[in-house]
């Protein structure tokens, strides 16, 4: 059985910073060459340290990053598995790839032949804090893909880091790390260099504790440390499933520095216009929201929080177990059914609301008192309540 690591990142010249330290003896690196995308051809290309042992140029009715890799990444690593002749194989994953839907294909398809070792993501320590926290769209990055891809720059950052099993952090900007002076010592003023090694230091932090609180389960490591991370098997099919299943929160186990996350939950639903109303400024200065909402208006509809940067979207996960017979539980996700069975209401059962927000300088108090003054007070009626958001959401109870 072939060893599989997924690279992936956003910047490709970190990215194969990253694969050039995890390359090495009879490994082979699937590499892709975006460059023809837009006229519908990529080029792949396999080698091992040594050299160049197969190069293939895809073409595509429909130029994407994911119709070049679903379908021809499986064989190829199989035919490399059958020559019986390399030990493991790394693919470099393009910046708008899918590393879920990669795992889960190499899974389902080749489980007998190929088997995922570990997935990395590679972070750019000068960017990612500013990337997650912005409003910018993945084309505004000029990060290929295709025409159509609307996803916001923070998304697809956040996606790859939270189901990633270990974070790699670009070395470059590592110079100056806080640690090399003393704390309490008098230091003479900052020069230019001084200063940016400084700020630098401060980025990889900030990024070491944002990767942290996104994904609590995974190993951050620095650039130096990458290859230390090859030929350990640290990839599990089940948990990295639960660990982004839809509607779940993200507690960090570590608290403190700039990087803050609020908890939130609450036992009484959310009022439609004042939670509508308030969206905008409760992602205002995060990062990163899931989590469950019950909304007043939608009683029979569990919805999910996703939101990046500033941008958000809540849209309908399916039922409530509180609504379907014992033996269709099995239809909601195992995390929220063991979270329900900790918590179940004797009046409402799962229905609840839980949050989990995370920024950089987030102030947890006030957003911790506009989450609670958007709920349904005593005395308000579920009944009769305008809802802005059945528009927007597929299968509502009032769209």
């Amino acid at each position: 059985m072939l060893p599989v690591t997924l690279l992936t990142g956003a910047d490709d010249q970190i990215r194969a910073a990253a694969a050039g330290e995890l390359l090495a003896g009879d490994t082979v690196l699937v590499e892709y060459d975006l460059t023809g995308l837009v006229g519908g051809s990529v080029l792949r290309t396999a080698r091992t340290a040594a050299g160049v042992i197969d190069e293939e140029l895809i073409r595509m009715g429909h130029p994407c990053v994911s119709c070049a890799m679903r379908g021809s990444l499986v064989p190829l690593l199989v035919s490399i598995a059958a020559t019986e002749r390399y030990g493991a194989a790394i693919v470099s994953v393009p910046g708008a790839g899918d590393t879920q839907a990669l795992a889960e294909e190499i899974a389902h398809d080749a489980g007998e032949e190929l088997r995922v070792d570990a997935v990395l993501t590679v972070l750019d320590p000068a960017t990612f804090p500013a990337d997650v926290s912005g409003d910018a769209f993945i084309h505004d990055r000029g990060i290929p893909t295709a025409a159509e891809d609307g996803r916001a720059i923070a998304e697809v950052l956040i996606r790859q880091v939270e189901y990633a099993n270990a974070v790699i952090l670009g070395e470059a900007q590592t110079a100056g790390a806080p640690e090399q002076a003393a704390a309490n010592a008098p230091q003479p003023a900052a020069g230019p260099e001084e200063g940016d090694a400084e700020s630098a230091a401060t980025a990889v932090e900030t990024t070491r504790a944002l990767a942290s609180a996104l994904n609590p389960q995974a190993l951050v490591r620095p650039m130096s440390a990458a290859r230390e991370l090859f030929g350990v098997r640290l990839h599990d099919p089940d948990a990295a499933e639960a660990w982004v299943e839809p509607g779940s929160i993200s507690a960090p186990l570590q608290t403190g520095g700039p990087v803050r996350t609020l908890v939130w939950q609450s036992d009484r639903p959310f009022h439609p216009e004042r939670l509508y109303d308030a969206l905008e400024e409760l992602v205002s200065s995060s990062a990163r929201g899931k989590g469950t909402v019950w909304l007043a208006s939608q009683p029979h509809a569990r919805l999910g929080w996703d939101s990046f940067g500033t941008n958000i979207a809540l849209g309908v996960l399916g039922p409530w177990l509180a609504d379907l017979p014992p033996e269709r539980w099995s239809e909601v996700g195992q995390t929220h059914q063991a979270r329900s069975a900790l918590e179940w209401h004797p009046e409402h059962g799962d229905r609840a609301s839980y949050l989990s927000i995370t920024g950089v300088g987030l102030d947890i108090w006030e957003l911790e008192r506009l989450l609670s003054g958007c709920v349904l007070r005593t005395g308000e009626s579920e009944h009769q309540l305008t809802d802005p958001f059945a528009p927007y959401l597929e299968g509502s109870t009032a769209a």
